[in-house]
């Protein structure tokens, strides 16, 4: 039987959210879901894997909250689980920018469904922006997307400071995974001046779900956060592993590499692999397989 996996989030301000964490853990727990969900005073946001019954049934409580009651999710499935524990957490922010201020449920860019998104990155005049990690974007992204080589999106703002100019880049177009963090890169943008800002309703997943592979114009594959590490157009498994070291995605090519041990180091960390973290992983490796 195939496993649902869910990915939800919502920018509302809960500022119950520390007394939510008991009861949306319990009846996670009696469902037996497994997955990691972040609460803050800003919003909810996480991904969860689960029987239909139980995917449901813990849909079904989160929505008996009048501020969560048109909670959005996407869906897609799996061979086995792809989430070992559940972890409900409590965070400052649920996709951390580093500035408080800037409030998503207050303001955000103009959606685009994924239907139209091709129409909007093929006008010369826009602006395509990736805005996840570098690791991330490596590994597949859209024609013509600018990537911001980011290690964490606290370093967004920065690029944007040192790159964009609301004057010049008159219209901006931006995307992620699953939304969230275009709500709020395009908050921020909006707080700076920037006038003409797009977002990717759904993210690049809703996009790969919803539009066929031959009027695409998505390149590679997008990395997803949990042990599937990649998805293919159809949200059909990817084609990469990930490294137990650095957590980057690892090709074929990746493996071939002489930097490549199994569960050790790879061609992304092998040159800053200290002897102690070296030891550590093969130690690990060795109860693995112990």
């Amino acid at each position: 039987m195939s496993v649902i996996v869910a990915t939800l989030y919502k920018f509302v301000q809960l500022p119950d959210y520390v007394e939510k964490q008991q009861s949306l853990l319990s009846i996670c727990q009696s469902q037996e879901i497994k997955g990691t969900i972040l609460l803050a005073q800003e919003g909810i946001n996480g991904t969860i894997a689960g029987s239909r019954q139980g995917i449901d049934t813990v849909m079904d409580f989160l929505r008996s909250d009048s501020r969560l009651t048109d909670l959005e999710y996407k869906e897609s499935t799996a061979e086995s689980p792809p989430f070992q524990r559940l972890k409900v957490k409590l965070k400052n922010e649920i996709v951390t920018l580093g500035l408080p201020e800037i409030n998503p449920s207050e303001q955000v860019g103009t959606y685009v469904n994924p239907q139209d998104w091709n129409q909007i990155i093929s006008d010369p005049q826009v602006t395509v922006i990736d805005t996840r990690n570098d690791y991330e974007v490596s590994i597949g992204t859209f024609r013509r997307a600018e990537n911001p080589q980011t290690e964490s999106f606290r370093e967004f703002p920065e690029y944007v400071e040192k790159n964009l100019n609301p004057e010049k880049n008159k219209k901006v177009a931006m995307f992620c995974t699953g939304g969230i963090r275009c709500e709020k890169a395009t908050s921020y943008l909006i707080s700076q001046g920037f006038e003409q800002v797009y977002h990717l309703k759904g993210g690049i997943l809703k996009y790969l779900e919803e539009v066929p592979k031959e009027q695409s114009l998505w390149e590679g594959e997008c990395f997803v956060f949990d042990e599937r590490i990649a998805v293919v157009h159809g949200l059909e498994l990817g084609s990469y592993d990930m490294c137990l070291s650095c957590g980057h995605p690892i090709s074929d090519i990746d493996k071939a590499s002489s930097k490549y041990e199994e569960g050790i180091s790879c061609p992304h960390c092998f040159d800053h692999l200290t002897e102690e973290k070296k030891a550590k992983m093969q130690e690990k490796k060795r109860q693995r397989f112990s």
